[in-house]
């Protein structure tokens, strides 16, 4: 099967976010592994979306998360529950949108680059088994209609895996 990525004009954000979604569902069809559909979601998101540095999964394992497939700069393999954006919104179940991770309590640098940090944790049956973590180099990159789309864009990689 062949896919093509195409960078898509995210002028209107509502719409921008329901066409990716929809290249999702098609990326993701039939596909069961949590791995392989990371690895080509992360992608997907990685070279559609603008102005972002780091896309990718923190997965819940021994009582941490453990770095998952991504795009980007190398990464922190892995990050304690409770710590950092990421920890935080896994351990709290909560989507953060951070404006500037350097005024973030905790916050944990991975890349030096990133300025603002998008985070929605994962939940799959019922149990939260990572988040998603998007970075940009943009102060205050990520807005609400962001935060909706990629919640929903999160919502659709957890519902195809759960069936």
């Amino acid at each position: 099967m062949s896919f093509q990525t195409t960078k898509i004009n995210n002028a209107d954000k509502p719409s921008f976010y329901r066409l990716l979604n929809q290249q999702a569902k098609g990326l993701l069809h039939g596909e069961e592994d949590l791995i392989a559909c990371a690895a080509n979601f992360s992608s997907l998101l990685f070279h559609s979306m603008e102005q972002v540095n780091w896309v990718g999964f923190y997965l819940f394992k021994s009582q941490s998360l453990i770095l998952g497939p991504f795009q980007g700069q190398v990464a922190c393999s892995q990050i304690p529950l409770d710590e950092g954006v990421c920890g935080t919104a896994f351990s709290q179940n909560k989507t953060l949108r951070i404006a500037d991770v350097n005024a973030f309590k905790g916050h944990i640098v991975c890349d030096t680059a990133s300025a603002s940090e998008l985070v929605v944790p994962l939940n799959i049956n019922g149990e939260t088994v990572g988040v998603l973590d998007i970075d940009s180099p943009i102060l205050d990159r990520f807005d609400e209609d962001d935060q909706l789309g990629c919640e929903q864009l999160a919502l659709t990689f957890c519902q195809i895996l759960s069936n």
